[in-house]
């Protein structure tokens, strides 16, 4: 490469299958949605933030005020569920990176807020930091299997206001939708004033929020107070909220995994409630991920044998009325380049191809969404490109049917020389990481080559910056914040 050939940002590449399957019976998913209404209307949430109980109090749930649990009649539930949109756009910086719900693409991003990474400059493994959030943002801007923006390190040397830091560096570092993951009222009101700079205005804010945000719900079936008080903040501000339950079966949810999905899908659809009572139509994604618990240490396990089908989860939530966001990629190994990571994530990315989920997590992510390494980042790119290739429909026009060309060699013949061939074995043959060309006439190691591109886009990639405007803006904001909050 020379400085004539600058790396240029690679166009989206959402997966766009040519067929969905169904996967789940609709008795059977209606079984899991009146199981999550039985909870609610039973057992209840535990609610922790005043305001709130005081949203649910006046809609007619059953809040008891000693113990802040609140139980949900039915109606109410698939009333409120009624008023939230199935569909919407998520902005970006760039219009033609927007996300349109309803276009039937599934768009990914990388694993997120791993908190020790494997340095790319000098293979120690170390705690995050905000420059190597800054790094991590490069490549996702650059990939086009990433179609959105994650805090995929934590900024850990920020503070009280790392999540405020991590939407200021993914801003400043791609022209891509950004989901962040701030929580608290404050934080989400400073948050929220970072997205009206970088859309332009309280108007586009709302048409074209370049601005999503995660907010988790507790398990088992509690809404904290920060998580409540910050999603209610970003609903009124028409900034959609991913609500994310992540039950582990056996510790915070039921070791059954029917039991452990119909608490996480109540724990959603109790958070999406409240939204819908306070903002009727404000935008929600649900993300449902159960994982599994070691029962020999305890340990989260998010790849267990067996044990794990995320497809149920996209259909669930789709049940529910909302898009989804679901988890496919990834690896609890904490080995770069091993027979695991593969084996997990292929199987996944082959999984979420067909799965119909809007939005979808992992790229990356090692040690159960513990260690971050740039080079299983650009091996997940791979497999992500690989699983897209066999679920999108094959051409076939005449060019590609190529009848003549048979025709033409015929009977024993050989296509080596004929100009269809020429035209298009060159295109027709991706070499990915797998099939690059070694001195010694073979091919050379993927790992070893998907380090090396790794680097390459560190080194060499240069994002589109920020308006010079927008992004002094979106620092005083920050320093305010940090003054106030830290």
């Amino acid at each position: 490469m020379t400085e004539a050939e600058p790396l240029r940002r690679q166009p989206l590449a959402p997966m766009r299958p040519f067929a969905l399957p169904r996967l789940h019976e609709d008795a059977a998913l209606d079984g899991y949605v009146g199981a999550a209404l039985d909870t609610l209307e039973r057992t209840g949430v535990r609610v922790l933030s005043e305001r709130a109980l005081r949203v649910f109090a006046e809609h007619g749930a059953a809040v008891d005020a000693g113990t802040g649990v609140v139980r949900l009649p039915p109606d109410l539930v698939r009333g409120a569920l009624a008023s939230a949109p199935r569909n919407f756009v998520l902005g970006a910086r760039d219009g033609a990176c927007d996300l349109d719900l309803a276009s039937g693409g599934t768009y990914m991003t990388t694993d997120g807020c791993d908190v020790e990474l494997i340095d790319w400059r000098s293979g120690e493994r170390r705690a995050t930091t905000r420059a190597d959030l800054a790094d991590a943002t490069r490549v996702q801007d650059y990939l086009g299997s990433v179609g959105f923006w994650w805090p995929t390190v934590a900024a850990g040397d920020c503070g009280q206001t790392a999540q405020l830091h991590e939407l200021e560096v993914a801003w400043s570092g791609t022209v891509k939708h950004v989901q962040g993951m701030v929580q608290g009222e404050r934080e989400a009101r400073v948050a929220v004033e970072m997205a009206r700079v970088v859309a332009g205005g309280e108007e586009e804010l709302r048409r074209r929020p370049p601005l999503s945000d995660l907010i988790g719900v507790v398990s088992p079936l509690t809404i904290d107070r920060d998580g409540a008080d910050a999603a209610l903040v970003f609903a009124e501000a028409g900034v959609p909220v991913a609500v994310v339950s992540w039950p582990a079966r056996g510790t915070t949810a039921p070791a059954t995994a029917a039991g452990a999905t119909a608490q996480g899908l109540a724990e959603i659809a109790a958070m999406t409630v409240l939204l819908q009572l306070a903002q009727p139509g404000a935008p929600v994604i649900g993300y449902l991920l159960v994982v599994g618990t070691d029962p020999r240490t305890g340990a989260i396990v998010t790849c267990p044998f067996g044990g794990r089908d995320p497809t149920l989860a996209v259909d669930l939530v789709h049940r529910l009325g909302l898009p989804c966001l679901a988890a496919f990629a990834g690896t609890d190994d904490e080995a770069t380049g091993t027979w695991r990571g593969a084996a997990e994530s292929s199987h996944s990315l082959t999984a979420a191809a067909w799965s119909g989920a809007e939005l979808t997590v992992g790229l990356g992510g090692t040690n159960g969404s513990i260690l971050w390494s740039f080079t299983q980042l650009l091996l997940d790119d791979h497999l992500y490109h690989q699983a897209r290739a066999a679920a999108t429909a094959i051409p076939t026009d005449d060019e590609r049917l190529a009848l003549d060309v048979i025709d033409a060699v015929g009977p024993g013949g050989h296509f080596l020389g004929h100009s269809h061939t020429r035209r298009h074995l060159r295109h027709e043959f991706a070499r990915g990481l797998t099939l690059v060309p070694a001195t010694d006439g073979g091919y050379r190691d993927a790992v070893e080559v998907a380090r090396e591109r790794a680097v390459e886009i560190l080194e060499h990639y240069v994002p589109e910056p920020l308006d010079a405007s927008e992004a002094a803006a979106l620092r005083a904001l920050v320093a305010a914040a940090d003054a106030e909050l830290r």
